[in-house]
């Protein structure tokens, strides 16, 4: 019987190098969130929008700057960091979000607002005109799948400024129900396999992040979708959210231009005004 040859015995000075250690997640992760709703049955008159928001965060900036950030916020304004921001809860002054008057909501706003503004990300979003989409095409046309396109499209584009669009990438978003999240997450999958305009595949991994999830990602997600509806609706309507926003999207002319090229870009209404 033949034995297995040994190995030649190697001082610990004098071990074999390791082999090159290859990259394989992306330097960024992106978080998502939506405004309005995505039926197209009924038209809230009010508001007949749906906003898909990707907001694009470089890891070691969201990790240093931003999570620290919006916690010392919460510690400041609630005693803890356990609250999760929700627009809607805070526009309507529910739950948590109870203000003594005007000027005390007034100033969180404002605050909150600033935090917005000076936390580094991009932005990528397309509105979907739904009075508009259905005059277009059947009912059954799905605002979130129309959106998710162009937005995966846009996300690989500015992944390819970075030299980051061969590595994988991971997309949170937040859980909306068994049902809409395994449409959801078929759409997203037959996207990535290359049903896309781009027409190759696309390194994306989704996540499903649970509804009470203290995320600071999703939170400022949520917080920019909104605003980015109601600047599309009523432009002349002041808007000091989107002033804010419209430097963070992802726009033709690079950082340097932040604030102009963004349409058609990184901020997309569908069909066309």
């Amino acid at each position: 019987m033949k034995h297995a040859k040994e190995a030649p015995q190697q001082s610990p000075d004098s071990a074999a190098p390791l082999p090159a250690q290859t990259e394989k997640f992306s330097k960024y992760i992106v978080y998502v969130d939506e405004s309005g709703d995505h039926g197209m049955q009924a038209l809230d008159t009010h508001y007949p929008v749906f906003v898909l928001a990707f907001c694009v965060f470089h890891k070691q900036c969201y990790n240093r700057s931003v999570i620290p950030a919006l916690n010392e916020f919460k510690f400041k304004h609630f005693g803890h960091n356990l609250v999760v921001l929700h627009e809607h809860e805070i526009r309507k002054e529910k739950g948590e979000f109870r203000f003594a008057n005007r000027p005390h909501k007034q100033a969180f706003l404002d605050e909150l607002t600033t935090i917005i503004a000076d936390s580094r990300f991009m932005l990528i979003s397309c509105v979907i005109d739904k009075a508009k989409l259905r005059d277009k095409v059947a009912e059954t046309s799905n605002p979130y799948h129309l959106a998710l396109g162009f937005c995966l499209e846009t996300l690989y584009e500015l992944l390819q400024e970075k030299n980051q669009h061969e590595l994988q990438t991971h997309i949170v978003v937040e859980c909306r129900g068994k049902k809409e999240d395994q449409d959801l997450e078929l759409e997203f999958r037959r996207i990535c396999a290359g049903n896309n305009r781009l027409q190759h595949g696309l390194p994306f991994e989704i996540i499903f992040a649970d509804k009470k999830s203290n995320s600071v990602g999703l939170q400022l997600a949520d917080l920019v979708a909104r605003p980015i509806g109601t600047h599309i609706l009523r432009p002349g309507q002041p808007n000091r959210a989107f002033e804010v926003l419209r430097h963070k999207f992802y726009c033709s002319g690079g950082r340097s231009q932040t604030g102009q090229g963004y349409e058609d870009w990184g901020l997309k209404v569908y069909p066309r005004p």
